[in-house]
């Protein structure tokens, strides 16, 4: 009954003119930015959280939730109409949504499309508020020592975020941001380390130039370095933009497990909507009885996937807003915004804050109703924006890079920054090394630093209590897994074991 009341106050709280209003434009931001290939959900975040700098601090964090739901399914519009997922959570959208607009059928997957990813941010909506809570709670128990191997763990997990790289690849871009978070002055002493004499230096190095740069900046660089695509514009006058109710409740136990499958997947930090997506694929392609149409246009494996991605969005929100550990790339964005914008991510959140979980549920439903709204309505128009050339769409998205973290402190420097952290970004990208754990790192330096000087000055040097406390020592047995399974070896030689297993219970 209490969390009744709680989303009661905050559904007043968000029903007025002003947020109505923030909702409808930054939910249109966010489609069209997820729409248009190159940029990404996580791109987008970063972005607009040097424009929301002035906002109040509900109206902030509902911009950026919309610009993130918004933009997850946002690219379903490309990967169908394109075949190039215009973000990587909708990879797998691609596969049945672009056979569906070669035969003509481009607004109606567009719209089945719509439906999935509005019911499956419902379910995840709902696993949130009741999940959340019950995680904050175990983690009260933690201290500076288990929020070190927090934090450590927060590090290795960067390497699931690598979106099938090699996992060595997010190790290494994960220590590079817990290197530059290393920078300036130490949170407990205030002694200056690594400046190197620049006296810019000394207060570390900015997030959100950092964040730009290397979200921003690198994907500019890297659309214009790619080839463009052309859009797909066949039509058929039977082509439809409203979803049949007989397909959403033929589906419904697809769209179900999908819902679920994608909040899980969130839930684990670092693995993302990509993840979701081909997980939710793989578990309706098993179970369908069409599963000769998977990959040819299938209405059910276009559903199963962006359910499973948008699922993803408010499952990565549960161990971002209980632990500050993200359950995807734009949850790290996100974490960063939060504290920027004076709310602190974690344990004690449910106590210091604990309205602000029941806030974030709400305005997920406001930004599923605009998905769901705009969706439908402005499919044709969507089409028409993606065949904006490149060519003008990538210099007003730099001059956003420059304008964000200029207008913060008004210092020529952090243009600088993030001019320097975009090209290598851009360096990075073609060695395909992932961008997501090195903003990680970033966040979670801090955190590790203060959280290791404070555990050693509790236990007076001593450091058994950093592998002898329960959770400690449950934090390192699930690093070492984690590491392990990153592995080839190791993971092929647990799918040995795991086949032979199965084979020997089937013959039995």
């Amino acid at each position: 009954m209490e969390a009744i009341g709680a989303l009661v106050l905050a559904l007043q709280q968000f029903t007025t003119g002003e947020m109505l209003i923030h909702v409808v434009w930054a939910t249109l931001l966010g489609i069209l930015v997820g729409s248009l290939p190159g940029l990404t959900a996580t791109m987008g975040v970063a972005l607009l959280t040097t424009l929301t700098y002035t906002l109040e601090r509900d109206a902030a964090i509902l911009v950026l939730i919309c610009m993130y739901v918004g933009a997850i399914y946002g690219g379903s519009r490309s990967a169908i109409l394109l075949n190039i997922p215009g973000t990587p959570a909708s990879a797998a959208t691609s596969l049945d949504g672009f056979p569906l607009a070669q035969s003509g059928q481009a607004g109606y997957a567009m719209a089945i499309a719509t439906a999935g990813s509005a019911l499956g941010t419902l379910v995840g909506i709902m696993l949130l508020v009741l999940l959340a809570p019950l995680l904050a709670e175990a983690a009260l128990s933690f201290g500076s020592f288990e929020f070190f191997w927090l934090a450590v763990f927060g590090i290795i997990i960067s390497g699931q975020l690598t979106g099938g790289i090699s996992p060595l690849k997010g190790y290494i871009a994960g220590l590079l941001g817990l290197m530059v978070a290393m920078i300036g002055s130490e949170g407990i002493h205030a002694h200056i380390r690594f400046s190197f004499g620049v006296q810019e230096l000394n207060g570390g190095i900015g997030l959100i130039p950092a964040m730009v740069g290397a979200f921003g900046f690198a994907e500019v660089l890297d659309v214009m370095w790619r080839r463009s695509a052309r859009v797909i514009d066949k039509r058929q006058d039977e082509d439809r933009i409203l979803p049949k109710l007989i397909d959403i409740w033929r589906y419904r136990i697809t769209i179900a497990r999908s819902g679920i499958i994608g909040t899980m997947v969130g839930i684990i930090p670092g693995v993302g909507e990509d993840i979701g997506a081909w997980a939710s694929y793989a578990a309706a392609r098993r179970t369908s009885a069409e599963r000769d149409r998977f990959g040819k246009g299938s209405l059910e494996g276009l559903t199963a996937a962006e359910t499973g991605n948008s699922a993803v969005v408010p499952g990565a929100l549960i161990p971002a807003l209980t632990l500050a550990v993200p359950g995807s790339a734009p949850a790290a964005v996100l974490i960063a915004a939060l504290f920027i914008h004076g709310i602190r991510p974690g344990p004690m959140i449910m106590i210091e804050q604990p309205e602000f979980l029941y806030s974030v549920a709400v305005m997920l439903l406001f930004a599923t109703l605009a998905i769901a709204f705009f969706g439908l309505l402005l499919t044709r128009f969507f089409v028409m924006i993606l065949k904006v050339p490149r060519e003008i769409m990538m210099p007003l998205v730099f001059a956003l890079c420059v304008i964000g973290p200029y207008a913060l402190t008004q210092r020529t420097f952090e243009i600088w920054v993030m001019v320097g952290f975009g090209l290598a970004g851009f360096i990075l990208r073609q060695m395909k090394y992932p961008m997501a754990p090195l903003v990680l790192g970033i966040i979670l330096g801090d955190l590790l630093d203060k959280s290791l000087r404070r555990g050693l000055t509790l236990s007076d040097g001593d450091l058994t209590p950093f592998f002898t406390r329960p959770i400690s020592a449950s934090f390192i047995l699930v690093i070492l897994v984690s590491i392990a399974i990153g592995i080839p070896a190791v993971r092929r030689e647990v799918s040995n074991i795991l086949e032979r297993f199965l084979k020997r219970q089937l013959n039995r």
